[in-house]
């Protein structure tokens, strides 16, 4: 079953429209190849497995693949060429920039799962004819198209500001099971809770420990796995490597390793600390999130409902994270704030252009409160606007702005 992602869709649309080579990275399952095989174009296109030695062997040789498109393509190249898992072959920058610069019309989209390859092939002879698109698993309204396109296109008339009493209640479920499951495109198109979690657990098995694990020493293992452990358990808090090292056994420079591997694999991100003033805030420490809740809940085996769990404020902060991550533009960035007194905001977006304050309170809400932290924070720095997101209150007044969890992707942030 394949289920249109038009956020995607239109970030590639736009991109080839500027550069001759697209390269979208990101995790094992959150639909890279889906996308790419059922991707509508104007002009002829062929899809390639970068992954078959049969397609290596033909990039070996730039006349050897020119001939190919050739004759499976374009006479002219004047095609779009589809290579998922481009980074198993060997010198692809060299050959796909020989390619687009002999054959001005030929448009190459490109697919990988691994940054770790993909920063060594995507390198300084690409600069100018490449863009990067980073894709993640589904966001709350590509969820709920997955589940029924009539509450899709009910959502789709909602914005930042519908009251919650407006809501349709089978919207408000289905983000109750986002929360749990998370959005891979698998877990969304499977039915019933037990049968989720038996996929989650294969693709845990059977994409991420396979990926992973060819990088870990055999030595490292069991200290691996217990690493993967506690950072899921650590979620939306900041991250001490010395005790991460000391309580799964590595040394602290290969647990140092290992946390830059899962960010590179895109498990994990690590968000950076925000600061105005150097002496007050706390630099060093980073905090950390997983790229899917429903992938961290398996590491972490715990599916029971957020209601009766003491991490759903950390699974909630999570999500909202991953929902201004697929919101912002790639050159804005994700900080949080915490200063050594002990004042925290969880996430200021800056996009260059203004900075906006986000915090996440996994409760019900009759009316506006005014949080310490974010007046602080106010006082010292200009935003453009803050918000509190949480589960049911939808309010405004001056610059702070009550939104629902469920309506994150619908909020507005100034051009």
């Amino acid at each position: 079953m394949f289920v249109r992602r038009d956020k995607l869709l239109k970030q590639v649309e736009e991109t080839i429209a500027l550069v001759p080579i697209t390269v979208l990275i990101g995790a094992r399952q959150v639909g890279k190849t889906t996308f790419l095989k059922n991707l509508t174009l104007q002009k002829p296109s062929l899809y390639l497995v970068g992954q078959d030695p049969d397609v290596a062997f033909l990039f070996t040789q730039v006349t050897t693949i020119e001939s190919y498109l050739k004759i499976n393509l374009h006479p002219e190249l004047d095609g779009f060429l589809l290579l998922d898992e481009f980074q198993f072959i060997a010198d692809i920058s060299t050959t796909l920039k020989l390619l687009v610069d002999l054959h001005p019309k030929l448009k190459i989209i490109c697919s990988g799962s691994s940054s770790l390859e993909i920063i060594q092939h995507v390198e300084e002879s690409l600069a100018g004819r490449v863009h990067i698109i980073d894709v993640y698993s589904l966001s709350f309204s590509e969820y709920l198209r997955f589940q029924n396109e009539e509450l899709f296109t009910l959502y789709n008339k909602y914005d930042s500001c519908t009251a919650d009493e407006i809501v349709d209640s089978k919207i408000k479920y289905y983000f109750d099971e986002y929360l749990i499951y998370g959005g891979l495109p698998r877990i969304a198109l499977t039915k019933g809770e037990q049968p989720k979690i038996q996929m989650l657990d294969d693709i845990y098995k059977t994409y991420l420990l396979r990926d992973v694990r060819s990088y870990v020493k055999n030595e490292d293992a069991v200290g691996f796995n217990k690493l993967l452990v506690m950072l899921a358990s650590q979620i939306g808090n900041m991250i001490n490597v010395h005790e991460l090292a000391n309580t799964t056994g590595l040394v602290y420079r290969k647990c140092e390793d290992y946390i830059f591997l899962l960010e590179q694999m895109f498990i994990i991100k690590l968000v950076q600390p925000f600061f105005t003033n150097k002496r007050k805030v706390i630099l060093k420490m980073k905090k950390v999130y997983f790229t899917d809740i429903g992938l961290r809940n398996i590491i972490f085996a715990n599916f029971v409902k957020l209601d009766r769990r003491t991490d759903s404020g950390a699974i909630f902060e999570n999500i909202i994270f991953l929902e201004l991550m697929r919101k912002i533009p790639s050159y804005a960035k994700i900080y949080f704030y915490r200063t050594k007194d002990g004042s925290e905001v969880d996430f200021i977006v800056d996009d260059l252009k203004n900075k906006y304050a986000f915090e996440t309170k996994y409760k019900s809400f009759i009316k506006m409160i005014n949080l310490k932290s974010l007046i602080g924070l106010q006082n010292i720095e200009s935003l453009a606007k803050s918000f509190i997101i949480s589960k049911n209150l939808n309010a405004s007044e001056d610059k702070t702005r009550f939104v629902q969890g469920y309506l994150t992707e619908k909020i507005e942030l100034l051009g």
